[in-house]
């Protein structure tokens, strides 16, 4: 499953379609580190498929899902249209190299959930070294991609500037411009982050954290899983209802961006490179505001006090985010830029 179908094949049977168990494994595995890097702000999941050797097939796998093939697969499901037949859905996961894209949804979705039982955990109980890892995790990205962005000219100069002062504005005042809990504010949120999330360099949770939805986010993730729990176990549904209309617009958010606003994105890289690259990775060097912002909230984090074993502390932890994302961009230093 490291390697696309040599061609989408208009006769297929669903058996013939099912990749080896161990190809399931390796992509589902890709998925598990590309959620983990995604689930945090900083790190890229695109870079990761980058390092991992996927991301072309993974871009080019969401470019061919489109939304004839979309019907066609569910016709295919449905007794319409000459009955169910598991073969022409087959054919149709085939077009779109599905299979991989399902093995690496999954790997991410798992990672993602998992990622969140731990940072709500931080949040709660430990959040100066919770944003401490988050500045750290910025910083370095910020100052490894700043290598990739040469300013040249002044449509370049111009989009940095845009870009820096775009997000170091909304870090401060995400809150007051979105708030929280909205369902029309999360559509936008998944919209922007899980569009965000196949760009190397650019991270997806970085977005959620410069809209100040990152935490709020998470938090209803566990209150889904919560639920979900709860009605499994004889629970109310009513318990399920509020965090399920968040999780869901979420997800409906982020297909909508993933095939709107990531090929926007594209066609942006596409048309002018050096301007689209200035434009977002000065984002990530004016979202260093958000971590300070967000510990600075009284009524999130009352006992946090700014007197020097914070600040002891928020370094150390910076510290720490930083060398994760030196030791990736190590592994990662072959990756030009240009080729994606």
């Amino acid at each position: 499953m490291t390697t696309a179908p040599d061609r989408a094949r208009d006769e297929v049977t669903l058996r013939e379609s099912v990749p080896p168990l161990h190809e399931w494994a390796k992509t589902f595995l890709v998925g598990l580190f590309m959620g983990t890097a995604d689930g945090v702000p900083g790190v890229s999941g695109g870079t990761i498929a980058l390092i991992a050797g996927i991301y072309e097939r993974l871009i080019a796998a969401i470019n061919a899902v489109t939304p004839r093939r979309f019907f066609d697969g569910v016709r295919a499901l449905t007794p319409l249209d000459g009955g169910v037949s598991l073969d022409r859905a087959a054919a149709v996961l085939e077009e779109v190299d599905g299979w991989f894209l399902l093995a690496l949804v999954a790997g991410v979705g798992t990672a993602v959930v998992l990622v969140g039982q731990a940072v709500e955990w931080a949040a709660a109980d430990y959040p100066v070294l919770l944003f401490g890892l988050f500045f750290g995790l910025i910083g370095a990205s910020a100052v490894i991609l700043l290598r990739a962005v040469a300013i040249r000219t002044v449509p370049e100069l111009v989009a940095a500037v845009v870009g820096v002062v775009l997000a170091f504005f909304a870090s401060g005042h995400s809150e007051s411009l979105l708030g929280t809990g909205g369902l029309p504010t999360v559509f936008l949120a998944g919209s922007v982050a899980v569009s965000a999330m196949i760009l190397p360099g650019l991270s997806g949770s970085l977005l959620l954290v410069i809209l100040g939805q990152y935490t709020y986010m998470y938090r209803q993730l566990g209150n889904f899983l919560e639920g979900i729990a709860s009605v499994a176990t004889g629970g109310s549904f009513a318990d399920l209802a509020g965090p399920a209309s968040v999780v869901v617009t979420f997800i409906l958010g982020g297909l909508v961006g993933l095939f709107t606003i990531a090929r926007v994105i594209r066609r942006a890289l596409d048309v002018n490179r050096e301007v689209t690259y200035a434009f977002l990775v000065a984002l990530v060097l004016g979202a260093l505001r958000a971590p300070i912002t967000a510990l600075n909230d009284a009524s999130e984090y009352p006992s946090v006090v700014w007197n020097t074993p914070t600040i002891q502390a928020f370094a150390t932890a910076a510290l720490v985010g930083a060398v994760i994302v030196f030791v990736l961009d190590w592994y990662a230093v072959d990756i030009d830029l240009d080729a994606v």
